[in-house]
Order: C-alpha cells, then sequence, then structure tokens
C-alpha cells in the first residue's frame, strides 16, 4: 500500500529576504506541481538559530527544534540548501545537520541547491554538500542548482537559464519521489529492554 510523501526543505540562508529561500520555494513549487502528491515542510535556519544555536547536544534541544529534527529524519525527499560563502555552506547549517541521527538519511533521495555571489562556488554543491549527505549514506540527486546574485530580481528567480536548470532538477527528482510513493510504508521496530 502506497503512504503519502513527506517532502522536507530546509533552506540555510540566515536572513529574509533570502535568494537561498526564494531558490527553495521555487523548487518547493516545481515538486508539488510535478510529482505525486505530497506534505510539504519549509524550515527556515534563520527562524530557529536562536533555539540551537549555543546547544551543544540533543538531548538539551528545546521540543520545536527535536520535531524539526524528526521531519528531517522521516523525509521521503529532503530538499536543502545554503548560501556559499568562502566556498562552503554555513557553520550554522552544518551545525543544525550535526543533530541528525547518522542513520535517519540513509537512502533518502536529497536534491542539493545553492546560491552564492559569483560562479566561482557552483562547484560547493559537489564538494560540500554531497560529502555531507553521503556521510549520511543518503542518495544525493545527480543533478543540484547553483544559482548566483545576479540570477535574482528583488529576491525572485528572474533568469530563464535559473529556471530552467530548477525545472530540469524538478523532473530528474519526480520519479524517485513516484518510486518511493510506491514502497511499502515500514514501521521500524523497537528492540526491548
Amino acid at each position: 500500500m502506497a503512504h503519502k510523501l513527506k517532502i522536507v526543505a530546509v533552506s540555510g540562508g540566515l536572513q529574509r529576504p533570502s535568494r537561498t529561500l526564494a531558490l527553495v520555494e521555487q523548487l518547493l513549487e516545481g515538486l508539488a506541481a510535478a510529482g505525486p502528491v505530497a506534505q510539504t515542510r519549509l524550515i527556515e535556519l534563520g527562524e530557529i538559530v536562536p533555539k540551537f544555536g549555543n546547544v551543544l547536544q540533543r538531548a538539551q534541544l528545546p521540543p520545536e527544534v527535536e520535531s524539526i529534527l524528526r521531519d528531517i529524519e522521516t523525509a521521503d525527499l529532503l530538499l536543502v540548501a545554503s548560501p556559499i560563502y568562502r566556498g562552503s555552506y554555513t557553520g550554522l547549517f552544518k551545525h543544525l545537520f550535526d543533530f541528525v541521527h547518522h542513520e535517519s538519511l540513509i537512502d533518502v533521495p536529497v536534491l542539493l541547491a545553492a546560491t552564492g555571489g559569483s560562479d566561482r562556488h557552483a562547484l560547493a554543491i559537489d564538494h560540500q554538500l554531497r560529502p555531507l549527505f553521503s556521510f549520511f549514506q543518503a542518495h544525493t540527486l545527480p543533478i543540484g542548482v547553483y544559482a548566483t546574485d545576479k540570477e535574482f530580481d528583488n529576491y525572485r528567480v528572474s533568469n530563464d537559464a535559473l529556471r530552467a536548470r530548477i525545472a530540469l532538477a524538478v523532473e530528474r527528482a519526480v520519479p524517485v519521489l513516484r518510486q518511493r510513493a510506491e514502497r511499502p510504508l515500514t514501521v521500524p521496530t523497537l528492540a526491548l529492554v
């Protein structure tokens, strides 16, 4: 029996308005329009940083952040995006994923995206984000979406080439989503102590 999908998006921007958030919203809209019916959850890093930024252990997190982590860990598809600064994702983006259980994302499809001031950071998707999610043994989708500042106007996607990259990433992600929708829902078994 198929189950309802859950798409969880993490926008790693720390401020609003944000080009990273605009990119994530465009990708989410595309996935919602083209893919199977799914519940979506958008997590904006900037909104939750005060609740976890100075916490070092998961047991010390407030319930709201714990709920966010559970959503990330139970996603059928994870969409992650970060602004790139000096060649890498933000430290607080990494700090959030430091709390994610290391086995919770095994084989979960992850669509990678990033924004940066210039084309010089375009390889950050492959050299920074992809290795992070490889650690989790997630299934990073082959096509990520990188966007530069000049492809936005007033924090909205304004470039046809970027729109085409978004459409291609969505097109490639939809079959993976359909496969996940058709798989039987498995309930994890808990070991009795």
